[in-house]
Parts: structure tokens; sequence; C-alpha cells
């Protein structure tokens, strides 16, 4: 009968062959245990380089490693090797503290780390999202689950996964008059005093966050993101970086989509702030067949984006799937509208996990969310990789 549980000398002969190109079956055979043992151990047991490089899609196959790969000295692309030893290390820690460290079976922490690897690795699942949907199947509570990363008990999960696992107390703002950047006439009677004056009079008015988004600093293109603070729905269109008749053509394309009545009531208020695109505020507030003033456009003081938190904190999505310094002149309308839907479908613990696009949907009902190109995405199959724009 062929053998499951592998040894040291086991793993060293694995390696070994490995590096030797032998086929997966002979290494089995090699060893006395089954292809799918063989398998299971190097892609669970190997050692990835760290960071934010290219898939190799190689790796997607046995050998599932770089060791016998004639390309592997000038690849940039991510690396992974199988290490006998740290193998070893690996499976006797978790055998350890499986028995004695923390309640749950070799089996258990094997399962779980797969399926976990998958919606952590592969659809770059925020982990509340997550935690949320499988709660009522996974045996441990959010912060256990930390825990068991943090100790490294899931040998497919690391701390680099979890981008949200820390907070940070904001730091302590001193109460001085706000330095302006420069005197912005558009600014007149729209600054947050204004804003407040507003709000006592129409307290109940929906605010709607505006900002961009950049990829590279030299791009020709960027991400014009509209967020509601009564649902944390994402609005998202790809526009010429710095012009602003870029976004007098969004909210035209907005209001006639709408109608002027529900535009009026989506977008009373909009908070922004002093780029140079949003310099105009007259073409998003007046209706250019009337000349009647419809929407309310205020600024943010100079330097002040925690004025508009949530679309700064939003915003973070948008870079689980495309890091920093990744140029987004390739994007098209089609993959804007793809990542705005998953970013919308993400569960939220503020709203007792319930997603932006539902809360939006309910409010606004599901004709005005098929006019924004909104729609449902299962929470199994939300994906916030990069895989969604190709």
């Amino acid at each position: 009968m062929k053998k499951e549980r592998l040894t040291i000398e086991n793993r060293m002969l694995i390696e070994q062959l490995l590096k030797l190109n032998y086929k997966l079956k002979d290494i089995a055979d090699a060893i006395d245990s089954t292809s799918s043992t063989v398998s299971r151990e190097i892609k669970k047991r190997r050692i990835c380089s760290k960071g934010n490089l290219k898939e190799c899609d190689k790796l997607k196959r046995f050998p599932y490693v770089c060791s016998c790969c004639n390309l592997k000295v000038n690849c940039h692309k991510k690396k992974c090797y199988y290490n006998y030893k740290k193998a070893q290390e690996n499976y006797d820690y978790l055998l350890h503290y499986s028995r004695k460290g923390i309640d749950m079976s070799i089996d258990e922490i094997e399962y779980w780390n797969d399926y976990l690897a998958d919606k952590l690795k592969n659809k770059n699942q925020p982990i509340l999202h997550l935690y949320n949907t499988i709660e009522n199947e996974f045996p441990k509570s959010i912060q256990t689950f930390y825990n068991y990363v943090h100790g490294g008990y899931f040998s497919n999960i690391n701390d680099e996964m979890l981008p949200r696992s820390y907070s940070y107390k904001p730091r302590k703002r001193k109460d001085v008059a706000p330095t302006i950047r420069y005197d912005n006439p558009a600014r007149k009677g729209r600054t947050l005093k204004e804003l407040e004056e507003y709000l006592t009079i129409r307290p109940n008015a929906n605010i709607v966050e505006m900002d961009t988004v950049i990829g590279k600093f030299e791009d020709k293109k960027c991400i014009l993101t509209l967020y509601f603070r009564n649902s944390k729905l994402m609005l998202m269109f790809l526009i010429n970086k710095y012009k602003t008749s870029e976004v007098k053509r969004i909210f035209n394309y907005l209001r006639k989509k709408l109608g002027i009545e529900k535009y009026k009531e989506l977008f009373e208020i909009v908070l922004t702030d002093n780029g140079w695109e949003f310099s105009k505020p007259l073409d998003i507030e007046i209706d250019p067949l009337t000349g009647e003033k419809i929407i309310n456009v205020f600024y943010c003081e100079p330097y002040s984006s925690w004025q508009k938190g949530g679309i700064e904190r939003n915003h973070e999505f948008i870079r689980y799937i495309i890091p920093k310094g990744i140029t987004f002149d390739n994007l098209n309308n089609e993959n804007i509208t793809r990542m705005m839907n998953n970013i919308n479908n993400i569960k939220r613990k503020s709203m007792d996990f319930k997603t932006p696009y539902s809360i939006f949907t309910k409010i606004y009902g599901e004709k005005i969310s098929k006019a924004l190109h909104l729609h449902h995405i299962d929470e199994e199959n939300v994906d916030l990789s990069y895989r969604i724009l190709k």
C-alpha cells in the first residue's frame, strides 16, 4: 500500500529528483508514494519569492518549481523552489502545534490552507469579506485565524496576503488654519464652511465624494471615482488626465442616463479636492438646457484628503487589483466596469457585512443600478486580482 505520510528522507529525494527533472510518476515510485501525495507536498511546501511579481504559467503545473528550468537565471518572474529541510521543518511545526498549540488537525489545516490561499492569493479577496462568507464553516474566530497566519501554521498564506490585518491610529491634527495652496476663485462659496451651512438646512442631503486615481506619473489616462457615503458604492470612469472637459463629459453622461430628477437626488452634494480637473464646478452644477443650478459642488481644504476619507479608503481596493506604479494607459472601459463591480460587491463590516451594491440598489432601485452598469457578483466569485483585467 502506498504511504501518504512522508519522511525527511522522502523529502530529500524529492528535492534531488526535481533538480534532475524526473517525472511526477517516477518520483512517486522512487519514494513508494502516490503521484497526488507528491504533487500536494511540492505545492504546499515550496518556497516562493514575495512581492508583486508576474506569475509564471509553468508554476501552475508539475514540477511547480523552478529547479530544473533553463530560463531561471535571467527570469524576472515569480520563482519557487522546494527545499527538503524547510519542508520538513514546516511539517514538524504543524504536527507539533496540531497536537499542542492549536485546536486543528493537520488535515484541517491543510484543507483550509488550500481553500483560503485560493481566495486570498488567486482572487485577492479582502479577509473580512472572505471570513464572513465562510464563518459558519471555519471553526475559529477571525482573530484566531490572524494568529494562525502570523504563527506560520498555514504554509500557503503569509502576512503580506492580509493587507488589512493591521490598523493604525490616525495622526493627531493641530487645530490651525489650513494653508491655501493657491487662490482658486472656484472655491468662493464652496468651502467646507458653506457645506456645513447647507447641511443645517438639508441635513439628509446625499453626499458624493469625487477624486481621481493615477497609475504612472506620465500616464495620459486616470480613473475618475465617485463615492456615495450612504452606501459606500463607488462609480468609476476612465478619463484623460487633468482635463476639466473630461469631468464635464462624465457628468453630462450621468445627467442623460439618470434624468434630471434622479441626477439631482443622487448628486445633490459633490465634495472634491482642489485638483485642476475639478476647477470648473459650473460644468457639474448647471443644467446646460435651462441654466439652472441643480446640484452643489464643495471643496476640501488643500492638502486635506482626510476630509473625504471614505473615497480615499475605498481606493485601496483599486490597488488590490492594480498596484501603484502600474500604467493605466492600457485599460479600457470594460476593465473599469469589471473592477467597479467586483469592488462594489465586497462585504463591509461597517454595514453589517452587506455590500455597497446591495445597499445602493435598495435605496435607488435596480433600474438605476442597471443604468449605471452595476450588477451583483456572488460572494464566492468576487475577484480583486489583476487577472480580471485580461
